[in-house]
């Protein structure tokens, strides 16, 4: 005997038709409902069936899925905003390196693109990923965003690489002000140093800083192996290297430099650089970083420990060699 409600039980053939037909051959529920001669709502019903009895499954290839768990992961695991890990196919080499830190270049702008609103202050560093992430900004998706500089010029670094250079083309992109920090970034000494924060213009820029509500930056790294543009751009002296080492130095960000634990090192650097200062930094609601390459694993992990970070782009070596720590 039929069951009573068999009756109302819709053709299986009819549910398999109805998912093939939107999943494989892409007809919208429009073009199934006048073909197979059912109703749009009956439609629908057969697709959430088709799902339910597992007649259709959904698969999100590798490495693709993996990085969304690292990305969960890593974000629950540090009380991170948002992560985000760019996917890389294939073993990491020297060779990968260019291109994986311009693909998670390119994901920063984007991100930044999507976040940054009118009357927003960015606040950017140097270097090479900073350079890659400016120039991959869209112009066509201006903003009334300001940027400035969080730190000094490096006189030694190239001159795409400067930070003057990188927040005037920001502020083209964006179509913004900028605004910059001329003096070096590294002073001689601490007297020098005085003399340069005293100045009216230093003075301003500086008094700028605390109104920064975005920021974007990358990371040198100086432990386990050192991997900086600062250590090998002539910006450190032999002494003051040796000095960073024998005080911990884990990675370079914002032109100080960092130990394990997050914290600047007490060094004879300290008292002559200028840049923001890392408890004005803290405060800057989204911190945004962004790097690559498994080699700066332990950068990043100090720059998290010492809630330096609120935003993490990286790629998949990274994440993973993060995920192990």
């Amino acid at each position: 005997m039929v069951m009573k409600s068999e009756v109302y039980d819709q053709s299986v053939c009819i549910m398999n038709s109805v998912a093939y037909r939107y999943y494989i051959e892409r007809q919208n529920i429009a073009e199934i409902s006048q073909d197979l001669r059912v109703s749009k709502s009956t439609v629908s019903r057969l697709l959430k069936r088709a799902v339910n009895e597992g007649v259709v499954e959904f698969l999100i290839a590798e490495p693709f899925a993996a990085c969304i768990e690292l990305e969960k992961k890593l974000a629950k695991r540090y009380g991170l905003k948002s992560v985000s890990v760019v996917p890389v196919r294939g073993p990491e080499s020297r060779q990968s390196a260019e291109p994986t830190k311009k693909r998670v270049a390119l994901e920063g702008a984007r991100y930044l693109q999507r976040i940054v609103k009118d009357g927003d202050m960015l606040g950017f560093t140097w270097g090479g990923t900073m350079y890659y992430l400016i120039q991959y900004l869209n112009p066509c998706r201006k903003v009334n965003a300001n940027v400035i500089t969080l730190h000094g010029s490096i006189a030694a670094c190239d001159e795409k690489l400067s930070v003057k250079s990188l927040v005037r083309c920001a502020a083209m992109a964006f179509g913004g002000k900028h605004f910059s920090l001329s003096a070096d970034g590294l002073a001689e000494s601490r007297e020098q140093y005085l003399k340069t924060v005293g100045d009216a213009e230093c003075r301003r820029i500086l008094s700028m800083l605390k109104y920064v509500n975005v920021s974007v930056s990358g990371t040198g790294a100086f432990y386990p192996n050192v991997d900086s543009l600062l250590a090998s751009s002539g910006y450190l002296k032999p002494q003051e290297m040796k000095e960073l080492i024998e005080r911990g130095v884990c990675c370079d960000f914002l032109l100080r430099f960092i130990n394990r634990d997050g914290e600047e090192c007490e060094s004879s650097l300290k008292d002559r650089t200028l840049s923001i200062a890392l408890d004005t930094y803290r405060k800057i609601p989204c911190k945004i970083l962004v790097a690559s390459g498994s080699r700066k694993a332990h950068a990043v992990c100090s720059l998290l420990k010492g809630h330096l970070v609120t935003t993490l782009i990286i790629d998949s070596y990274l994440a993973e060699a993060l995920s192990k720590m």
